[in-house]
């Protein structure tokens, strides 16, 4: 909403501008992209791996004493 908001004030203040920041954003959303799904991948293989090395901490503690 506050991007929506600040994009109205930059129409009302140089419409040239906003114009050509409404062109631009899929174009940047399209870019960065990629990163994206890499910031996702990384992240769920660091999750993975220490869910692999935690989990004999966690079978030990949930063994009956």
């Amino acid at each position: 909403m506050v991007g929506f908001l600040l994009w109205l004030l930059l129409l009302v203040v140089c419409w040239p501008l906003a114009l050509l920041a409404l062109m631009l954003y899929p174009i940047v959303w399209l870019v960065l992209l990629p990163f994206r799904l890499l910031g996702i991948t990384v992240t769920a293989v660091f999750s993975l791996l220490g869910a692999m090395l935690m989990l004999p901490a966690r079978v030990l503690r949930g063994r009956p004493a």
